[in-house]
């Protein structure tokens, strides 16, 4: 009939077991498939074995032949005079085979083997199994009620062997009958042709808002395979309990938006409408849930409110807020000030909330408003003042000119770094900017860069006498003007052969001065000798060791006579 490896594709044996009230085993083969029922449960075949023989017990409890296999020949002879004609055979392993089993074939069968003086007998009980088709949830409800029990579905696993034992989960959990607020029903019913059962489950459910978006599914457990339905979800119905209003805009509410406000309950199916409070002014809204208010002023602010259409005890409020802004600031525009005035400056704010104030002069921050209680030239420039509040800004700016006529500030000169000339420089304020003249023409004119009513002018010059320079500065205001005093610088110009002349004439002169100390130190030099020499004679009398006077006169006056 074929070889081992060929049996194994095709049968399928189920696992073996002991029933508990008999020591005869049992096996289970697959509806529809051909069963394979062991001889002595699969064990070696014993040594000289004659041949095997297979019976079944009939419906009346009767003994009936199948087949018998004489060891020494390769085909089996068929007894089987019924159904079981066309459907067996044997194994190389002496198990019957029995082909396109059904439920007719749960019985049990005996299997016979004589070897030498030996007969032995080895029944088998054979169960047949068929999973169930897969469970499905038909006759869904529509919808489920708050509180209500109601019928959410039937499950069915049919054309099975034994019969499925099926259950309800939701959400993964399995669901336990209480008869009060969860009711399942069951149901088998069997095919009169085939045998095979078909069970059926009603599950009535009392849902609550916990249950949307619950999964409910159907789980069929068999001996052969546990299945499960597609899971389903049921549309809850309940009232509002609870009504919320929202205002839609992200960023902070401005004169000129509009705003949205959305209303929402949490019953299910929602509300068609609301009633939108405005001001103490009811507006119905039918089939929306929102209200716009369309370019909002400072007066728009305040309480809002929204209720259901037919309940407007189930409501909820929200406060709005307007932010706005308004900046007055004086002065503004061109400001023509003079030098020395008092200008006051003031920047009034009106805003929903506190308002961050900024001052910049020529676009430099400033730390604080400015005050100007005694106007000067660097005062003047462009002055602008930022206001903002909650995403609104304003500025407002004024352009400042302090004028004054001219005035100088300091006149000074310098002897230039040769000492051939003197640099004079002349520092002015006032607005518009002076111009500035000398008395006098000078070389090497710098002018510094016009700055806060500030010029500072500079000449070179080279009085050759002393002399008295005027500086004059003037605009459109008036004039000043100061003078400073100059003494006259000496110039000495020198050829090389001066120069030359000169060296001579200062070696000539070095050299008479030490002459002149040379000798003056000789004669010195004598009169010490000659002074030692007289202090050391040997007159014996007074009058001459000292000599008379007059010999003392002429003496002194040869010491003090001067070298020819």
């Amino acid at each position: 009939m074929g070889s081992s490896s060929y049996l194994l594709r095709v049968f399928i044996t189920a696992v073996m077991f002991m029933q508990a009230h008999s020591s005869i085993p049992t096996i289970v083969g697959l509806y529809g498939e051909t069963i394979a029922v062991p001889c002595n449960n699969g064990e070696a075949q014993p040594d000289g074995l004659m041949f095997t023989k297979w019976k079944y017990m009939k419906d009346d409890n009767t003994a009936g032949d199948l087949l018998v296999k004489q060891a020494h020949k390769e085909e089996a002879t068929i007894q089987a005079s019924d159904g079981y004609r066309d459907r067996v055979s044997i194994a190389p392993n002496s198990s019957l085979l029995i082909a396109k089993g059904t439920l007719e074939d749960q019985r049990l069968f005996t299997c016979m083997q004589v070897w030498g003086s030996n007969v032995k007998e080895y029944p088998v009980q054979v169960a047949v199994h068929k999973r169930p088709s897969p469970p499905q949830i038909k006759d869904k409800a529509q919808e489920l009620e708050n509180g209500k029990l109601t019928t959410l579905g039937s499950c069915l696993a049919s054309d099975a062997n034994p019969v499925a034992v099926l259950s309800w989960t939701k959400d993964g959990q399995t669901l336990v009958a209480d008869d009060k607020t969860i009711k399942i029903t069951e149901d088998v019913t069997t095919d009169p042709t085939t045998g095979l059962s078909t069970a059926s489950s009603t599950l009535d459910y009392t849902a609550g808002k916990g249950d949307v978006g619950s999964q409910f599914s159907c789980v069929a457990t068999h001996p052969l395979e546990v299945q499960e339905s597609a899971p389903e979800t049921f549309t809850v119905h309940y009232p509002t309990e609870k009504v919320s209003l929202q205002v839609i805009n992200k960023d902070a509410i401005k004169e000129g938006d509009d705003v949205t406000l959305k209303c929402h309950a949490d019953g299910n199916p929602p509300p068609t409408g609301f009633n939108f409070y405005l001001k103490d002014q009811k507006v119905p809204v039918l089939n929306d849930d929102t209200y716009t208010l369309q370019g909002v002023t400072r007066t728009s602010g305040g309480e809002y409110k929204c209720s259901l259409l037919d309940d407007e005890s189930k409501h909820d409020t929200q406060s709005i807020i307007v932010h706005f802004l308004d900046l007055s600031v004086s002065p503004s525009g061109k400001v023509l000030k003079n030098f020395g005035d008092t200008l006051v400056v003031t920047a009034e704010t009106n805003a929903s909330v506190d308002v961050q104030v900024s001052w910049t002069k020529d676009n430099q921050k400033l730390m604080k408003q400015p005050v100007f209680t005694k106007l000067i030239y660097a005062d003047a420039g462009l002055y602008v003042v930022e206001a903002s509040v909650a995403g609104i800004k304003q500025n407002h700016s004024f352009e400042l000119d302090v004028q004054g006529k001219p005035s100088i500030k300091d006149l000074t000169e310098e002897t230039s770094f040769d000492g051939n000339s003197k640099v004079l420089s002349c520092e002015a304020e006032g607005s518009p900017e002076p111009s500035v003249q000398w008395s006098v023409n000078g070389t090497n004119e710098k002018r510094s860069l016009y700055s806060n009513g500030k010029v500072t002018h500079k000449i070179t010059v080279v009085p050759s006498k002393n002399l008295t320079v005027l500086c004059t500065v003037t605009n459109s205001l008036g004039d000043d003007s100061r003078a400073i005093f100059l003494p006259s610088v000496n110039v000495e110009t020198h050829t090389e052969e001066d120069r030359s002349n000169g060296n001579d004439q200062a070696k000539l002169i070095v050299g008479i001065v030490v002459g002149l100390i040379l000798a003056a130190a000789i004669v010195g030099l004598i009169y010490w000798l000659y002074m030692k020499n007289s202090r050391q004679g040997s007159w014996k009398t007074r009058e001459k060791e000292m000599g008379t006077s007059e010999e003392e006169k002429k003496l002194e006056e040869n010491n003090h006579k001067p070298d020819v």
